[in-house]
């Protein structure tokens, strides 16, 4: 089956002999209202859905309700055998005066197993009827791709079925998904915001860097700064950066479900996404800054739910994410409809955070990466989060965040240290935060990129102005 994305909306034409699964495939992926079956509408203008007599009504209603959709610009899904050449090309009409993309789905579905279902059913068609709708449907592939149609998807019985909001499956690392991405954590801006924002932003992509992220919290947090200290919004500061045509990734690292519920986060990337040209990316997590949610009238659950709110947050974010409107129901969510729009431009990376197991857990299930701190304890939490993935058997990439100090050389490099390790023993504060030059911490970042891990995420803490970032040029592309 094609990996291209069909469309939303469009003018979508099932073709299959009976029993192709033309009508299970669009059941799972779209809502019942944009779905026009002629089985259907034979059983509201005749007897039931089997009445031949009543064909000719059931088509008439059945085209005037594929023109109404689609003239009020609105995915109609034809659920046809879809093997007549003439009628295709009518519904294909209808989609081009309506301005919508026009798709045929093409079930290449193998004969015996056609006819294996039809057997099942309880008014089988008759067997010379079902010959001659396979003998056509062998012909419709061939037909489809000479007749205009803006695209063509094949369907095959051994394609494993997907639902709409399956989670991404990130491909194979190479090379380019090894990437560095600026955290800026701390923002001495001056008197001019939006200047030194901007400036910061130019220097990373000048220095290399794949992308910039920026932390979610309405407090600056003790271990970056004092509480009175600036911390920006992200949303709206990576919307500013979005406009400044770099090539950037951009997103929060982490945001907290416990002050953006799934839904809205699903709205906030999706928007930057669209404004970004598809570079947007949303680090996740339960929270756990309980000052900020006090100081600003929030609700600061427990773990417990704050996990189980981090679950229902990624469900809801793919399935709002996912093609078509139509609801989503699980044990964890309920939706009655997925209307979301704009729906994001490519597919933003969810990167899960926390290394506690269960948050491990959640991201070997749910997530499309799991991020690691490395001053954390990071052999054990990785060894725990692989024995997670590997039992999920899903592809889940691997990222960290990295807090270091670094020099320009050694003498530079001890001089940050004294400044910020406060009472800290000099030594352990420097081996905590990797304390090295540039060159040094380059070549620690080709040592965790060859163990597995596919984006550092970087926050070096004392980064104050462009001209720090751009001498970070050797850790950005290590």
């Amino acid at each position: 089956m094609t990996t291209q994305p069909i469309p939303d909306p469009a003018v979508v034409v099932l073709a299959g002999a009976s029993g192709a699964g033309k009508s299970a495939w669009a059941q799972a992926r779209y809502r019942a209202p944009e779905i026009v079956s002629s089985d259907d509408l034979r059983g509201v203008v005749g007897s039931g859905r089997h009445d031949l007599d009543a064909t000719e009504d059931a088509f008439g209603l059945l085209d005037r309700i594929v023109a109404a959709r689609a003239g009020r610009g609105l995915t109609v899904v034809v659920d046809t055998l879809g093997l007549d050449a003439d009628r295709r090309r009518e519904y294909l009409t209808v989609a081009r005066n309506a301005g919508l993309p026009a798709v045929v789905v093409v079930f290449d579905t193998p004969a015996e197993l056609c006819r294996a279902r039809n057997a099942a059913r309880d008014r089988p068609v008759p067997a010379p009827a079902l010959a001659s709708q396979l003998r056509r449907a062998a012909a419709v592939q061939d037909e489809a791709a000479g007749e205009g149609w803006d695209l063509v998807v094949t369907v095959r019985a051994d394609t494993p079925e997907q639902p709409a909001a399956a989670p991404h499956q990130p491909a194979a690392q190479s090379d380019a998904d090894r990437q560095v991405i600026l955290q800026v954590s701390r923002f001495p801006w001056g008197d001019d915001p939006a200047r030194w924002l901007k400036d910061v932003a130019l220097a990373a992509d000048d220095a290399g860097f794949a992308g910039l992220a920026l932390m979610d919290h309405l407090i600056q947090i003790p271990q970056v700064g004092r509480a009175w200290d600036p911390i920006p919004e992200p949303f709206t500061t990576l919307g500013m950066i979005a406009g400044l045509g770099t090539g950037l990734r951009l997103g929060p690292l982490c945001t907290p479900v416990t002050f953006r519920r799934g839904g809205i986060i699903a709205k906030s990337v999706a928007t930057l996404d669209v404004l970004s040209g598809g570079r947007a990316f949303v680090g996740i997590g339960a929270g756990w800054f309980g000052r900020e949610h006090d100081v600003h009238g929030l609700a600061f659950p427990g773990p417990k739910e704050r996990l189980d709110e981090l679950e229902r947050a990624i469900e809801t974010i793919r399935a709002l994410w996912a093609p078509g409107t139509k609801a989503h129901k699980s044990e964890r969510v309920s939706l009655p409809e997925t209307t979301s729009y704009p729906r994001p431009t490519g597919t933003p990376q969810i990167v899960v955070g926390g290394s506690g197991d269960r948050s491990l857990r959640i991201a070997a299930e749910l997530g499309d990466a799991c991020n690691l701190r490395t001053d954390l304890a990071l052999d054990e939490r990785l060894a725990v989060f692989e024995k997670q993935r590997d039992r999920t058997g899903r592809d889940v990439a691997v990222t960290v965040l990295d807090l270091p100090i670094v020099g320009r050389d050694r003498d530079d490099v001890w001089r940050r240290v004294e400044r910020a390790r406060g009472n800290a023993p000099a030594a352990a504060y420097a081996a905590k935060h990797h304390a090295a030059t540039a060159e040094q911490t380059a070549q620690r970042y080709r040592e965790l990129f060859a163990r597995g891990v596919s984006t550092i995420f970087v926050a070096v803490q004392d980064l104050a102005s462009p001209d720090d970032v751009r001498a970070l040029a050797p850790i950005a592309t290590p």
